[in-house]
Parts: C-alpha cells; structure tokens; sequence
C-alpha cells in the first residue's frame, strides 16, 4: 500500500492510499455471494442503512457490557463466522492498521445498492468517537460520492480514505450496479489520527480493543 495521506485541503476526508491492489479481495467476494444475505440485521434495524447489504468480518463484543445502552457505547470487537471466508480482506484491515500504528476495530463489507443512498447520519458513541473509519473501494462503476458536513469527494477503485463520520455524512451510488467498500475502523494512539475526538472523560480510562 502506498500511502499518500493527502487532504487536500479539506477538513473531513484524508486519502490515504489510491493505487491499492484489490483483484485478490475482489476474488474473494465473488467465491461467497451467498453470504450478502447471511446477515441482514443492518439493513432492518438501520433506516439509514436500508438500502445496504452487509457482510460483517469483525463486529461488536456480546452481550453488552454493563453500563453500555447500546453497542455504539462498546470498544470491544470479535470476529465474526464470516470473517473465514474472507482472510484476504480481514488481513488487508490487519494491515492498514499496523502501518498507521493503530488498533483494529470493526469491519464490514458494504454493498450499496445501484441508485440508493445511505441516508444523512451521525456515527456517535464511545466506538466511534475515539476511532476512524477508513473505506477501501473495491466496486464503484461511477465512482462513490460521499458527503461529510459541506465537504462531497468521489472516491474510485483501489482507493483507501479516512473520513469524520462524526459530522453528518450520507452516500450515493449514481450507478446501475452495487458499490462496494471495505469499511473498518482503527483505534490510533493518544494524540494522532486523522478524523478522531478526545474520548469522554469517564471512559478515558477504559481500555480500548
């Protein structure tokens, strides 16, 4: 991977890579189609999620610990049953987030069906406060518009970004087929990052996984 780390100037996405080779990944998607609909849960219980199929590689500890109101509030992650059909994708995340020195959280593959949107949104919780999201294109025929506060960028395939899914987000595929990312989250060390926020301070101390 070769990582650019450019922002161009703009406050909420940071690109981290462009010329990331994702013919093996995409091999390894195409050899389990049958597993889009061995979870659905997101797209059911997620409005802005609805138009979305999900295939979860690494997801949320359970059961919730105490205190947590839901699994937004939970730093813990597991692999999932899924994630052995996709070694290639899980170790491309273990990867990304050892070069950027952090620790791996969630991962998802995302299929964003042809002419729908994921729907205006906050990513809020403990998770995700301290972490950033990173997407991976690995299917975009016209590329994937992404939008984050006032800022819109096109992302395209092979490309890795970083994006503050704290401010308001939502996303587009203008195009007639599904797009596709590898969305996952990575937890870096006190004071780096790109898209991050100071943790609350009663969970300052929690370790983080």
């Amino acid at each position: 991977m070769t990582n650019s780390g450019v922002a161009d100037g703009r406050v909420h996405f940071t690109r981290i890579s462009e010329c990331v080779d994702i013919a093996p990944l995409l091999r390894e998607l195409d050899a389990a189609p049958e597993m889009w609909s061995a979870d659905t849960s997101r797209q059911r219980k997620v409005r802005c999620q609805r138009h979305t199929r999900n295939i979860f590689l690494r997801a949320p500890k359970k059961p919730l610990p105490p205190g947590a109101r839901n699994a937004n509030d939970v730093h813990e992650s597991r692999l999932t049953p899924a994630a052995g059909k996709f070694p290639l994708a899980l170790a491309f995340c273990e990867r990304v987030a050892a070069e950027l020195e952090a620790g791996l959280g969630r991962a998802t593959l995302v299929a964003l069906l042809p002419q729908c949107r994921v729907f205006p949104h906050v990513d809020a919780g403990a998770y995700y406060r301290v972490r950033d999201r990173l997407h991976l294109v690995l299917k975009s025929a016209e590329g994937s518009p992404l939008t984050a506060g006032d800022e819109t960028v096109v992302m395209h395939e092979g490309e890795l970004w970083a994006f503050d899914n704290k401010a308001r987000h939502f996303a587009d595929n203008p195009s007639s087929e599904p797009r596709v990312h590898l969305i996952f989250d990575v937890l870096p060390a006190p004071g780096r990052g790109f898209h991050v926020l100071p943790p609350h301070p009663e969970t300052s101390s929690r370790s983080h996984v």
